[in-house]
């Protein structure tokens, strides 16, 4: 089993407050887990309006698997125009962690 998380460290465009940036990061989540079945979840940042910080976490039986979603969902975040990826980090546990 191969576990794979996600963090993406988001800077928003022109949003001017927190309940416009659920407006804009909520669908984004809603299509993560949609189109790739991971976890996913608005995990900091939270009481900054032009900030977000998203977590995506995905399980698996091939470590091969598991990076391929994990790159496929940090292409669809940066592909909307309303964010900036500032950085996106990745961990892994595998079969050989304690």
């Amino acid at each position: 089993m191969f576990v794979g998380v996600l963090e993406l460290d988001l800077l928003l465009g022109d949003v001017g407050s927190i309940k416009e940036k659920r407006s804009v990061v909520r669908p984004v989540v809603a299509e993560l887990k949609r189109k790739y079945a991971v976890s996913v979840a608005e995990a900091g940042h939270l009481d900054l309006h032009r900030r977000a910080l998203v977590g995506v976490a995905v399980v698996a039986a091939d470590a091969e698997h598991v990076s391929d979603v994990l790159d496929h969902c940090e292409r669809l975040v940066s592909s909307h125009p309303e964010f900036q990826v500032l950085s996106a980090r990745t961990r892994w546990m595998g079969p050989h962690d304690d």
